[in-house]
């Protein structure tokens, strides 16, 4: 029953995709991130799993019988879990705010509304773009910072109450509904991939696209090291104790090693499958912002020099431009002449969720048939994000359940709703207009770091705790086969190593750079502010 949860790209919309987190990272974050699954994400997936499967418990309940000392370890996932849980939940309620919008011909977010006159088009629209003002204004209505709060976006609301309905609905009897729900959750994402694949490949600009996924030209930047360790994190869904809870369902003799290593290089395979569809459609949407930039370069210099009407085409842009230069430079200097060069464009593609709900919006409008796309896309993500969610909730549910919460007269499916109940109230302030900046506060403080601080103590905890003979008995037991050296030279000595490295350098990392959050300016889209003292605490607390 796990094999779905970690297969999610979810980070299609994410800051942690399992496309590069940013742009020029592309080619060499592959490297990394094969060297950092081989050495820390399969051998850390492993533990988990044989764990999981041979203690027969959920997070907190598995910790415990290994030691009364490492409870916290387990009841770390399990805060881990309930924090994601709130703003994943809230990214599914947006992603279903722009299905439900995608059923409209042409999209809602393919031109700018009119003004309260009716006499124009808004202002703040035509500041910026069709598509980021639906995104920002029509959906989010953004505060202007962190600061002003704002009122309660009903529509966000409804959005997020059908969310968690539909979760509720799917994991209302645990691992019974939930590994239903999975076959169509898991398997329509591939349906849809494929379909886009072959459509972005057939589109203009994918070859273009492709080559700038698989250039490396960042290598020796060890941000992007840094990076590939810590997306494994959320690539295989490590450390949130799901992984922990679900194989506490498998036979106590399944082949845990086998499943683990399966599991592993299918995700991994379908993250790259996932970055190939992705980014040939950005490649398509880059050549068109390419194009639309030279065309208005070429409209300026045919009204400027009295040139005949398509005198000058795309591929003589340059020679001409070079010639105007080299004859009147004076008059070309005069012109507002834009920067055209494809790979600024493929450089400017999103990360987080203005990968989704711009940059991807945006790309859909220039394919035919854009609501079906639009359906497709946003229907995928909706899917992607349901799969996620169970495995998330299954971290929160079983603990809950193996620790005695429930009273014996209230129905599991009672309980189960009360939780859902619950991070559904939790998770409304994300709905206010404030609500994508508490969110991006939420992304930065709520899971990375405790993450990798959590693998940490659940590989020494397993190896050096419960012990490494002892662990090995155990999966010779339910496998057949006792641990090789690279299991055992792994979790001994790399993984533990590789975890502390990357925790130290984390650190670093957030305290070279003072905490900041992107913030709506519509005459300078991406502006960072500082994160106020307030939101500092906040964030803080969040993290310990």
């Amino acid at each position: 029953p796990q094999l779905p949860h970690p297969l999610w790209p979810a980070a299609l919309w994410l800051r942690k995709a399992a496309v590069p987190t940013r742009p020029r990272d592309r080619g060499a974050f592959l490297i990394p991130y094969v060297i950092a699954l081989v050495f820390e994400g399969i051998p850390l997936f492993h533990v988990e799993l044989a764990i999981g499967q041979r203690l027969r418990r959920g997070s907190i309940g598995v910790w415990r019988a290994i030691s009364p000392y490492l409870g916290g370890v387990g009841l770390g996932c399990f805060t881990v879990s309930l924090l994601v849980s709130l703003y994943y939940n809230t990214i599914l309620a947006w992603v279903l705010w722009y299905l439900l919008n995608s059923f409209q011909h042409p999209l809602p977010w393919s031109t700018c509304p009119l003004d309260l006159n009716r006499t124009g088009l808004v202002q703040e629209c035509q500041d910026t773009s069709p598509v980021t003002y639906f995104w920002y204004r029509q959906t989010l209505n953004i505060t202007p910072d962190i600061n002003d709060s704002g009122a309660v976006q009903g529509r966000l609301l409804l959005c997020m109450a059908a969310s968690w309905a539909v979760v509720y609905l799917c994991v209302i009897r645990g691992i019974e509904t939930a590994g239903k729900a999975i076959y169509f959750t898991a398997l329509f994402p591939y349906v849809v991939l494929s379909v886009f694949l072959v459509r972005g490949l057939t589109l203009p600009g994918a070859t273009e696209g492709l080559l700038h996924l698989f250039t490396p030209d960042v290598l020796r930047n060890p941000r992007v090291w840094l990076d590939a360790a810590t997306q494994i994190f959320f690539s295989l869904s490590l450390a949130f104790g799901g992984h922990i809870a679900f194989a506490s369902y498998n036979p106590p003799r399944n082949h845990c090693e086998r499943d683990a290593v399966t599991i592993a290089l299918v995700n991994s395979m379908t993250s790259l499958y996932a970055s190939i569809a992705v980014f040939s459609v950005l490649g398509f949407k880059a050549a068109n912002d390419h194009g639309r930039c030279l065309d208005g370069n070429i409209l300026l210099l045919l009204n400027a020099f009295d040139l005949p009407d398509q005198s000058v085409s795309r591929d003589d842009y340059a020679a001409v431009l070079s010639h105007l230069n080299a004859t009147q430079p004076e008059r070309v200097a005069r012109l507002p002449l834009q920067v055209c060069h494809l790979e600024d464009f493929l450089d400017k593609s999103a990360s987080g969720t203005g990968l989704a709900f711009i940059v991807f919006a945006e790309a859909v409008l220039h394919m035919p048939g854009a609501p079906v796309w639009a359906v497709l896309f946003f229907g995928m993500l909706f899917s992607l994000g349901l799969s996620s969610m169970f495995g998330n909730m299954e971290s929160i549910l079983t603990p809950l359940f193996d620790q005695w919460v429930r009273p014996r007269r209230v129905p599991k499916e009672v309980l189960t709703g009360l939780v859902c109940l619950a991070c559904f109230l939790l998770a409304s302030g994300f709905t206010l207009q404030s609500g994508n900046y508490w969110l991006e506060i939420f992304d930065q403080h709520a899971a990375s770091l405790n993450l990798i601080f959590l693998a940490f103590f659940e590989v020494v905890g397993v190896i050096y705790v419960y012990g490494m003979k002892r662990f090995c008995d155990d999966v010779a037991w339910m496998t057949g086969r006792r641990p090789g050296l690279y299991w055992q030279v792994t979790w001994k000595v790399v993984s533990p190593l590789l975890l502390l490295t990357i925790l130290v350098a984390y650190l670093a990392l957030l305290a070279s750079r003072p905490p900041s959050y992107r913030a709506w300016n519509p005459q300078h889209v991406g502006a960072t502010r500082a994160q106020s003292p307030f939101a500092v605490a906040i964030g803080t607390l969040r993290a310990m």
